[in-house]
């Protein structure tokens, strides 16, 4: 689909000062999984690249080009699902963008968070408007909560099906996620595997990922998160049973390997069963020129060019003929794809296209107070209660 027109009338050429708010659960990029986290990083650098400030507020630490505020002193995976994090997270970030402000201008704030929003209110009172990714599902509660913000937060969606399951959001863009391909190892000749990268949740797959293999006579390498209960249970209950000593259960992927893994498979399977709002690992294997065998939903369609880039199935019962099929798929066309529609590039000329959008109707607010002698990152920290940043 045509990527959407913003016009935008205030100086386009002023360097901004954006203020990313990534989730605590894991570093920026994550070592391991973490799509969020991994959006995030690729953001900063780019939105650095094109020459504007960034602070970004996370746990743990930066490897990232742009000033670093850990809100917290480590990373928290063990207590993702946990609703205090989430909220204590959303506190933290107020009191360092309160620091910020008061020592000098944010332009806006880009959150990354579910809680974070909550934010938003406070942040208008600075004169700061806020822009909230969406990075998860938009159906029943999540609709409900989205909705009661629409007057204080700009929504960007991630992919079109996303905005078109709620199109009475307050939706200020759709900005498709992204990497950098020359980070992917390119790779022509394939082995004789099919790869399932994700979680051990139902909604994802990785049972009919197993029985499409077998039914296919393909081995198949599951390199699954299996770290909270549910996904142990899971496991234990779907994916075991149905395991033969021609799979591997490799464990969770670390970066280095995610990339062996899908620069060597014969594609990648990604059978989800619900409205997947984009699927980086999608992009990610067509960089490694690795075609992807899907079940249609979410966002499958805007990212896999059916029959050029992988193949797109209505049914389960459809998917081992389709792996059957992905051998002919030209693996040159799967990295093109990617270097032509999901580039850094085309994230960081979106992202910025909808902040100077959002400023474009912000009304202009004087802050007084501010102390430009002292460091904003100083006075951040004192908001939270400690004298160190963190900035590599």
């Amino acid at each position: 689909m045509a990527e959407p027109t913003v016009r935008v009338s205030v100086a386009s050429s002023r360097r901004l000062h954006i203020v990313l708010v990534a989730p605590p659960y894991f570093e920026v990029p994550p070592t391991g999984y973490g799509g969020v986290e991994a959006v995030v990083a690729q953001l900063a650098d780019a939105l650095v690249e094109r020459g504007h400030r960034v602070t970004l507020l996370g746990a743990g630490r930066n490897g990232t080009k742009a000033e670093f505020v850990p809100i917290w002193d480590r990373i928290i995976p063990e207590l993702l699902g946990n609703p205090y994090p989430e909220v204590l997270h959303a506190l933290k970030v107020r009191r360092a963008v309160e620091g910020i402000a008061a020592a000098e201008r944010i332009d806006v704030v880009h959150d990354h968070t579910f809680a974070g929003p909550l934010n938003a209110p406070a942040f208008r009172a600075l004169g700061i408007p806020t822009v909230v990714t969406v990075h998860g599902p938009v159906d029943g509660e999540e609709v409900e909560y989205y909705r009661t913000m629409r007057d204080t937060t700009h929504l960007v969606a991630i992919s079109d099906r996303q905005r078109a399951l709620a199109p009475d959001l307050n939706w200020i863009s759709r900005v498709h996620n992204a990497i950098r391909p020359s980070e992917w190892p390119f790779q022509t000749e394939k082995q004789d595997f099919a790869l399932f990268l994700g979680r051990y949740v139902d909604y994802k797959g990785p049972h009919t990922a197993l029985k499409a293999a077998h039914r296919a006579g393909i081995p198949l390498v599951l390199a699954a998160k299996c770290n909270e209960e549910p996904e142990k249970a899971f496991f234990e209950q779907e994916v075991r049973p149905l395991l033969t000593d021609r799979d591997q259960v490799f464990g969770e992927a670390d970066a280095t390997a995610k990339r062996q893994l899908l620069s060597a498979a014969r594609c990648l399977l990604f059978p989800i069963r619900w409205e997947e709002p984009f699927g980086m690992v999608m992009i990610e294997a067509m960089a490694c020129g690795t075609p992807v065998v899907a079940l249609r939903g979410g966002a499958v369609e805007e990212v896999i060019e059916n029959e050029v880039t992988g193949i797109i199935c209505d049914h389960p019962d459809e998917l081992p003929e389709a792996m059957e099929r992905a051998r002919d798929i030209d693996p040159t066309k799967c990295r093109r794809r990617v270097e032509e529609f999901f580039s850094i590039r085309r994230l960081g000329e979106g992202y910025e296209a909808a902040y100077r959008c959002v400023l474009a109707k912000q009304p202009k607010i004087v802050v007084p107070g501010r102390d430009p002698a002292v460091p904003a990152m100083a006075r951040a920290m004192a908001f939270l209660g400690t004298d160190e940043t963190n900035p590599a």
